[in-house]
C-alpha cells in the first residue's frame, strides 16, 4: 500500500475539528496453519484533538485487535488491511523505525493490565525516564525530576518517594496511574487507554477516569476508549462506536445513542446496565440478556454477524451484509432493520419476542 505524507488533505472529525487520527476500512486477519480468522473488518472512524471515543461490544468483537493495529504491534502472523493515518501520515504498511519513534511520542497506549506491563525489576522511575530520555533526549537529573512531575500530575501522592519503588510495592490503582505517566510522558497526540479501569474498586475507577479528563482538558490529548463499561462511557466519552465480531454497527455521540440506540445490538448492551428499580427474581437484581454467543471469527457470517442473535432478523439479514449507513449527520448504523428514533429507550428494554429493542447482554 502507497503511503501518504504529511501534506495529504486531512479528514475532518464528526465535531468539524481537524482529524488528528483517521481510520479508514481498517482489516485484520491471523493466519493460523490450519485456519484465518478475521479480527476486524471495515473499521472506519476520525479522532479530533480533545476528544473522547468509546469503543464497546462483547469480549471477542475486536476493539483491542482495532487499537493495537493502530498501534502497530500485532504480531506477525496479523494481515492489516485498509487506511491508518496520524497527522495524516500512513501507518498502514510504515517501517518498524518510523513506527518505534512516533509510539510514545504521538501515540501512546495504556495497557490493560499493569502488572505483566511494567517491568518487576526497574523501578518506576526508570521505566518513566527510559521513555523521556529516548523521544525527548533527556539528561538523567532532568528526566527523573520530569518522572516526580508525571507521578505527581497523576495524583500519586509522595512522588519524590514512589518514584524509586517497584511496582509490587504499589497498589493497583497507583500501578495503573504509572502506566497513564509512562503513557502521557511526552504529551502524546492520541491515547489509547484499553480497558484501564478493569479490576479496580469504584473510587480507584473514579480517580482513574479523573485523571484522564483531566490530561485531555490539559494537554488537549485525543482518548480512545476501550471498555466493557457503559458507565464509564456515559460519564467520559463524547461518541460511541459499537462492534459487534469484528464490525462496526453503530456510531454516534453518547448522548444520542444512549437515548436512542438504532442496532438492535446497542439496545441490548445498553439493557444489560443495571438501574434502579430492576426486575428481581429471590431479592436480587436480574441483567437481560441477549441469546447466543459472538460468532467464531473464522467463518464471518455471509450477511449480518448478529442476525442469529435478533429478534428482528429477517431473511435478507442471514445473506446480505448491511452496509453502513448515515441516519444522520452524525449517527451511522449498519443494519437492515434499525429501531426507529420514537422507538421504546433502553430504560425499559423489551423483551425478545417484541421488535423494537433486543435484550441485553450480561457480560
Amino acid at each position: 500500500m502507497n503511503r501518504t505524507d504529511t501534506a495529504t488533505a486531512s479528514r475532518s472529525a464528526p465535531n468539524g475539528a481537524e482529524a488528528v487520527l483517521s481510520v479508514r476500512d481498517l482489516t485484520v486477519s491471523f493466519r493460523g496453519p490450519d485456519r484465518t480468522v478475521h479480527a476486524v473488518d471495515g473499521v472506519s472512524y476520525d479522532l479530533a484533538p480533545g476528544e473522547v471515543l468509546a469503543v464497546v461490544g462483547e469480549s471477542g468483537c475486536g476493539k483491542s485487535v482495532t487499537s493495537m493495529a493502530v498501534m502497530g504491534l500485532l504480531p506477525p502472523t496479523a494481515h492489516v488491511g485498509g487506511s491508518i493515518r496520524l497527522d495524516g501520515r500512513e501507518l498502514v504498511g510504515a517501517p518498524e523505525r518510523e513506527l518505534r519513534s512516533l509510539r510514545g511520542r504521538r501515540l501512546s497506549m495504556i495497557f490493560q493490565e499493569p502488572m505483566t506491563s511494567l517491568n518487576p525489576v526497574l523501578t518506576i522511575g526508570r521505566q518513566i525516564t527510559e521513555v523521556l530520555s529516548r523521544h525527548q533526549g533527556l539528561r538523567r537529573r532532568e528526566a527523573r525530576e520530569r518522572a516526580v512531575e508525571l507521578l505527581d500530575l497523576v495524583g500519586i501522592p509522595a512522588p519524590r518517594t514512589r518514584v524509586d519503588e517497584y511496582p509490587h510495592q504499589l497498589s493497583g490503582g497507583m500501578r495503573q496511574r504509572v502506566m497513564i505517566a509512562i503513557a502521557v510522558a511526552c504529551d502524546p497526540a492520541v491515547l489509547i487507554a484499553d480497558e484501564p479501569t478493569t479490576a479496580l474498586d469504584v473510587t480507584v475507577q473514579a480517580g482513574i477516569l479523573d485523571v484522564l479528563r483531566s490530561l485531555r482538558d490539559r494537554l488537549g490529548t485525543a482518548i480512545v476508549l476501550i471498555t466493557h463499561d457503559l458507565g464509564v462511557v456515559a460519564d467520559t466519552a463524547d461518541r460511541v462506536l459499537v462492534m459487534y465480531a469484528g464490525r462496526p454497527v453503530e456510531q454516534a455521540p453518547v448522548d444520542e445513542l444512549f437515548g436512542a440506540p438504532r442496532h438492535p445490538y446497542t439496545g441490548g448492551l445498553l439493557g444489560a446496565v443495571l438501574r434502579p428499580g430492576s426486575r428481581t427474581a429471590g431479592g436480587r437484581a436480574r441483567l437481560n440478556e441477549i441469546p447466543g454467543l459472538v460468532p467464531d471469527l473464522s467463518e464471518q457470517p455471509q450477511g449480518c454477524g448478529f442476525a442469529p442473535r435478533c429478534a428482528r432478523a429477517s431473511a435478507d439479514c442471514l445473506t446480505v451484509r448491511p452496509a453502513s449507513r448515515e441516519l444522520s449527520t452524525t449517527h451511522r448504523v449498519a443494519c437492515h432493520h434499525p429501531v426507529t428514533a420514537a422507538a421504546e429507550g433502553p430504560a425499559n428494554p423489551r423483551r425478545p419476542h417484541h421488535p423494537d429493542t433486543s435484550e441485553g447482554a450480561a457480560r
